[in-house]
């Protein structure tokens, strides 16, 4: 005799545990997926120091998923930009991250990039033979600390001080024009405009290899993104070291490629790059870390210079503002 077995229907309540473990299991595995996390937004312009940073980005060091470079045509944009919450990080000169420390306590150095050693200069058109001759004279420059920085050092080698000459606010990208119009009598400029007006005709009067180790270029970074960033931020570290590498093996390809950018021919690139020095991982590590980072006297160097010539309004805060930690296990 054959027996017919029956299926009980399911309890409400066996059903509403099922339906829980369900529900359960959907929320762990999206607690387990994360949301893609928003680039790096690394702040630039023109300047043959920071081209590293795009022939890592073009070497495939890092990605643009992980690092966008964002290029702005002047320094005082990138500055801007970064007060306004534009931009995570920003190249810089270290006077002017000095500048930007006394309102802005949400940043740190994570990275020396290099130190002009010629490349920042001061020009004038050809009849003016010397710094005295600008007494009176139009000097153009930049709205940023790098500009005012020169100039004011440049004329305390001649006991002047910039009272004695009449500034005019020019962005780096009206430098040459501005200068080939005649708008003014000279310009505080820098690599590749140096180059291109130096092949117009002007003469070269100053530039900062007579104040040595004094332009240092540097990497800064919000200081609330650095746990939540951390990685990119190595990213951006390493990229910038392989980069340095690169250069170093396949110097005359490296300067094809970084010459592109800033309009220059491979020639004149190679040329540009000798008015710099960068930095390599030993030295950063010297600059940063450490009981007695070797950056803090420039910058405390500096900020007196700065302050005295009213370029600062009270002695900069450094305490804090040197990260060494992204350098430390750095390697190319």
């Amino acid at each position: 005799m054959m027996t017919t077995v029956h299926n009980r229907p399911a309890t409400p309540l066996l059903s509403l545990l099922k339906i829980i473990v369900i529900l359960l299991a959907i929320l762990a595995g999206a607690g387990c997926t994360r949301e893609p996390q928003a680039p790096l937004r690394v702040g630039t312009h023109i300047w043959p120091g920071f081209e590293p940073l795009y022939l890592a980005r073009e070497q495939g060091y890092y990605s643009s998923e992980s690092v966008r470079l964002v290029e702005y045509s002047s320094r005082s944009d990138g500055i801007r930009a970064f007060r306004a919450g534009a931009i995570d990080a920003a190249a810089l000169t270290l006077d002017e991250a000095l500048l930007l420390a006394e309102t802005t306590s949400d940043m740190c150095v994570v990275l020396v990039l290099d130190v002009s050693h010629g490349a920042d200069v001061i020009l004038t058109q050809p009849a003016l033979s010397s710094l005295r001759d600008l007494k009176g004279k139009r000097v153009g420059l930049e709205a940023s600390a790098l500009g005012a920085y020169v100039l004011t050092r440049a004329l305390q080698s001649v006991g002047m001080t910039p009272s004695e000459v009449r500034t005019v606010s020019l962005e780096s990208i009206e430098h040459e024009r501005a200068f080939k119009e005649g708008r003014v009598d000279a310009v505080v400029t820098y690599e590749p405009f140096r180059t291109k007006l130096l092949a117009a005709g002007a003469r070269q009067l100053f530039d900062s290899s007579q104040i040595p180790g004094e332009i240092v270029d540097v990497l800064v970074v919000r200081r609330t993104l650095v746990a939540k960033h951390g990685e990119q931020i190595s990213q951006l570290v390493r990229g910038w070291f392989k980069a340095l590498d690169f250069i170093g093996k396949e110097g005359n390809r490296a300067a094809s490629l970084m010459a592109q950018r800033e309009r220059l021919s491979a020639g004149e690139f190679q040329q540009a790059l000798q008015g710099l020095r960068f930095y390599d991982v030993e030295e950063n590590r010297s600059m940063l870390a450490g009981p007695a980072p070797a950056l803090i006297p420039t910058a405390q160097q500096l900020g007196r210079v700065m302050l005295v010539n009213r370029l600062i309004e009270r002695p900069p805060e450094l305490k804090g503002l040197l990260d060494g930690s992204f350098i430390k296990d750095a390697r190319p």
